[in-house]
């Protein structure tokens, strides 16, 4: 069985790790105070598992203010980025939360008004960097520790830990707000002034923090762990890779250390090609079974049974929200199977994600990828829906990746993808062309492996023609292999194709990123410093709104 890790919160009740055959279970160990803790080995490992906090799947978290989950819940990364890409038409038919139509429509300007956390219905991610203050105290802990204590290969395991879950924050809020101000040094936790500095660093500074977290942890965090969902170095490798690939155009040689990242992988990965039942490598990927198959790098992992609770382990909130409660989801009324096999006492919520059929109409005839997404179902009281229906009936096809398969309610147990070795492919394969701006036969071999496992032939010779048509077609293959895995608006900016592509579809972008909300340009203010409210990247397609 597969082993989770439990989110721990500094409370009144300090929580230690127990490993038994199914997940990590929380043990009450003993009263928090500042004269007892830490005073261990175990306790220093428990302030580490707080910074895995925010990646855990729970409704939220709450290591300084509450925070939507990164995975779960209402405020995955698919939410940032792909629901405000082409990949989804907008929430028109979901009656609680106007931020999700706000979103859909790149109206991004409406997350001005919000605060710092989501209390009161507030969409908000801005909590993180207080977040980033508290894994550097914790950090600035590790690296002060006796050694009698906590012992020098315990030092820089638990450090590499920690600067991936810092790193991984600050990679997400630059790219959801742009270059944010940061605490990253200990001996700057709790400095009046420090913390009070609202002023945006640059693109390069911030840029380069999350390379140092990222390049520490890939030195210095364990190759294998013994608990699924545990980070390790190839995690890091992955992370600096997209990292470095992110921002390869402003620092220089990243492409390159991109590109070498590939050879530098140590857990012998390989895509995944199992027909299994249903005949389809790709679909089969996403089943309970092949949790951490052969081409998954890193998973949040996940079990049946848990409802989000703390004391719980981690579950898939994906059932939740990907399609309305008036769609059937067991079979029709002659018993056909549905979009949905499994009986499930509890309809979905509402289609706050989708996949738009202007989207489904560039998968290549053939392409099993397209077999994860559901283009027709039944409505209660109507009968049969689909393409003609989207707009009226529902907002779009439903993104179908993880399909209930052992338990009879929402919650589900299939594993989360984090990291797989067809992300590694089609990253190397951008790498190798862009570091020397010339079509490879590598990169043409790297893309073409992954469009294999889809069954399809391999790229046409017109897509390998030049660099501006590899990349296109490059692109575009992303899309199709990543689809809902948190990628494709950071994919659309670096290919510096974001303002084209959603204007194209009437949905226009107010900005390239979200604005930092009112109340924390008030605050700056007040200590008399300008903080740019909206961050634009130089080379942006769109208009720059940097005000």
């Amino acid at each position: 069985m597969k082993k989770i890790i439990v989110c721990l919160i500094a409370a009144s009740a300090l929580f230690t790790l127990a490993s038994c055959e199914k997940n990590f279970d929380p043990k009450i160990y003993g009263t928090l105070s500042t004269t007892n803790f830490p005073a261990t080995t175990a306790d220093f490992e428990s302030e580490l598992m707080l910074c895995y906090t925010p990646y855990t799947t729970k409704w939220s978290h709450s290591i300084s203010v509450q925070q939507h989950q990164f995975y779960g819940g209402e405020g995955p990364i698919w939410r940032m980025f792909d629901c405000t890409t082409d990949e989804c038409a907008p929430v028109l038919h979901l009656n609680w939360g106007n931020a999700w139509l706000r979103l859909t429509q790149c109206a991004f300007s409406y997350y001005e008004t919000q605060s710092r956390n989501y209390n009161s219905g507030s969409v908000s991610y801005y909590g993180g960097t207080r977040d980033i203050t508290r894994f550097t105290q914790i950090i600035g802990e590790f690296r002060d520790a006796d050694e009698s204590i906590l012992p020098a290969a315990k030092k820089k395991q638990f450090e590499a830990e920690a600067r991936i879950c810092r790193g991984l924050m600050m990679y997400y809020l630059l790219h959801i707000y742009g270059p944010l101000p940061l605490i990253l040094d200990p001996a700057l936790v709790g400095d009046d002034e420090a913390e009070s500095k609202l002023v945006r660093p640059t693109l390069d500074e911030m840029s380069q923090w999350i390379y140092d977290d990222f390049d520490y942890a890939v030195q210095n965090a364990p190759e294998t762990q013994s608990e699924k969902g545990r980070y390790t170095a190839d995690y890091a490798r992955f992370l600096l890779m997209r990292h470095c690939l992110n921002e390869g155009s402003h620092m220089s040689g990243w492409y390159q250390k991109a590109y070498d990242l590939k050879s530098q992988f140590t857990g012998g990965y390989k895509l995944f090609t199992d027909p299994g039942d249903s005949g389809n490598p790709y679909v089969e990927l996403f089943r309970t079974k092949n949790d951490f198959s052969c081409e998954d790098i890193m998973e949040v992992s996940c079990s049946s049974g848990p409802t989000g609770s703390d004391s719980e382990g981690n579950f898939n909130a994906w059932y939740f929200y990907i399609a309305g409660n008036n769609h059937a989801v067991r079979s029709d009324p002659d018993g056909n199977p549905n979009w949905n096999s499994k009986a499930c006492s509890t309809a979905p919520w509402g289609q706050c994600w989708n996949v738009d059929p202007a989207f489904w109409d560039t998968y290549e005839e053939g392409d099993l990828r397209r077999d994860v997404i559901v283009d027709q179902i039944y409505y209660r009281g109507v009968g049969w829906i689909g393409r003609k229906e989207v707009g009226d009936l529902w907002d779009g096809f439903i993104i179908n990746k993880y399909p209930h398969e052992e338990s009879a309610n929402q919650y589900q147990s299939n594993d989360i993808p984090l990291a797989r070795w067809a992300d590694v492919l089609l990253l190397f394969a951008e790498a190798a062309v862009r570091k020397g701006n010339s079509v490879t036969q590598e990169a043409i071999d790297a893309v073409n492996e992954v469009r294999d496992r889809a069954g399809l032939a391999g790229l046409s010779a017109d897509k390998t023609a030049s660099v501006e048509a590899f990349l296109d077609a490059l692109l575009l293959e992303r899309g199709h292999e990543m689809l809902y895995e948190g990628c494709r608006k950071i994919d659309l900016i670096r290919f510096g194709k974001y303002y084209q592509t959603m204007s194209a579809l009437g949905r226009t972008p107010e900005s390239q990123y979200w604005p930092v909300p009112n109340a924390l340009i008030e605050q700056a203010e007040g200590s008399g410093y300008n903080y740019a409210q909206y961050y634009t990247r130089p080379d942006y397609d769109g208009p720059q709104k940097n005000g």
